[in-house]
């Protein structure tokens, strides 16, 4: 859990420094344009990811500064974290305790999971959107999974480059074999990912579907599995016009569907679509809980937005329930009154100010 963040050179932040007085609820209030989905965007990259907004670094970094922006957090057990940047390089780095470290043990430490926005049309848009968001879930538990999914885009690249330049049949099956293991491994901790979100799922429920997915689904071992995709592949090497006809795990969906309302979450309202993406969230927190003990960040930006007076109720009720510390920003502090534990931070033009809102609960 995060005691003391602080911020340097971090977009319209100069220099600034949170503290958490150990509260689980860290609530960050101010106008738009104030800084305040900044501040959630650091903490987020203090778990060795790019960021909630995957940004360039040279976007992050404060405009009139010197091109370089650095996150530094102190953790309740003395762990310190810190993330930089420095201009004319090609990527951040990280420290542990002053001494430089691998930006992947960075999640040793700190778990971020996060809702922006942009999530919230999560249900309608496209199933690439989907991948993407339940991928990044899946990979808080499986450290491989994300280069797992990367490298397996990029060997289809390398087999479309093939095909299109006629490349000899030995090499394209030396190319199909990795794809193919590479696909059934991400397919399978997809599977393993969504049955052991559900456990914690009491509303809502998760499905995967697709070509590999469904092999597994169906009782193949993950042997047969590979080899009956691998056949697939190599009795599908046609392009049309650039571009290569295949199915696989880069075509593959999630499904949410809402337990209350007997419907796909799609079909639901804009509020509820939100209250299913926050049960998601919860539940995620609860399975890295049991899992590491650890208690995760839960990061969400605009929190209230498209939640009724009860939907917001039953939302702070879990998040005081949690075993995570959230980060949470908003508007008006009023709407966050019957968050316990929490402190409340103001952001205005860049400037922090940690206080007690008076009249707010603070536990």
């Amino acid at each position: 859990m995060i005691e003391t963040v602080t911020l340097f050179n971090f977009r319209n932040h100069a220099s600034c420094r949170i503290k958490t007085h150990g509260r689980h609820n860290v609530i960050i209030i101010g106008p738009n344009g104030a800084g305040k989905t900044a501040v959630l965007e650091a903490v987020s990259m203090l778990s060795g990811d790019r960021g909630l907004r995957g940004a360039p670094m040279t976007d992050i970094a404060r405009f009139n500064g010197d091109g370089g922006f650095s996150v530094t957090a102190e953790l309740n057990d003395d762990t310190e974290l810190s993330v930089y940047f420095i201009n004319n390089e090609t990527n951040r780095r990280a420290r542990i305790d002053g001494d430089s470290a691998p930006l992947s043990e960075l999640g040793c430490h700190i778990s971020a999971i996060w809702l922006t926005p942009k999530e919230d049309r999560l249900f309608v848009d496209s199933a690439s959107e989907r991948r993407a968001f339940f991928d990044r879930l899946t990979a808080s538990f499986d450290n491989a999974h994300a280069g797992r999914v990367a490298r397996f885009s990029k060997l289809l690249s390398e087999r479309a480059f093939a095909i299109k330049n006629g490349c000899d049949a030995y090499w394209l099956n030396a190319l199909d074999s990795q794809i193919a293991g590479t696909a059934v491994a991400v397919s399978a901790a997809r599977i393993q990912y969504s049955g052991e979100l559900n456990y914690f799922l009491t509303d809502c429920a998760i499905t995967v579907s697709g070509q590999v997915e469904q092999m597994l689904i169906d009782g193949l071992s993950t042997g047969e599995t590979e080899r009956q995709y691998l056949s697939y592949l190599q009795n599908n090497r046609e392009l049309v016009g650039d571009k290569m006809v295949l199915d696989g795990p880069h075509k593959s969906d999630f499904g949410v569907f809402n337990k209350k309302l007997n419907l796909p979450a799609a079909l639901t309202s804009t509020g509820q679509q939100k209250t299913v993406l926050l049960d998601l969230i919860l539940a995620h927190a609860k399975l890295i809980h049991a899992k590491t003990n650890r208690r995760p960040l839960i990061l969400l930006d605009e929190a209230a937005a498209h939640l009724d007076s009860e939907a917001r109720g039953r939302l702070f009720s879990e998040l005081g329930k949690a075993e995570a510390q959230v980060w949470a920003t908003g508007l008006d502090a009023n709407v966050f009154s019957d968050i316990p534990d929490a402190v409340f931070v103001t952001c205005k033009d860049g400037e922090i100010n940690n206080i007690l809102v008076p009249g707010i609960k603070n536990g």
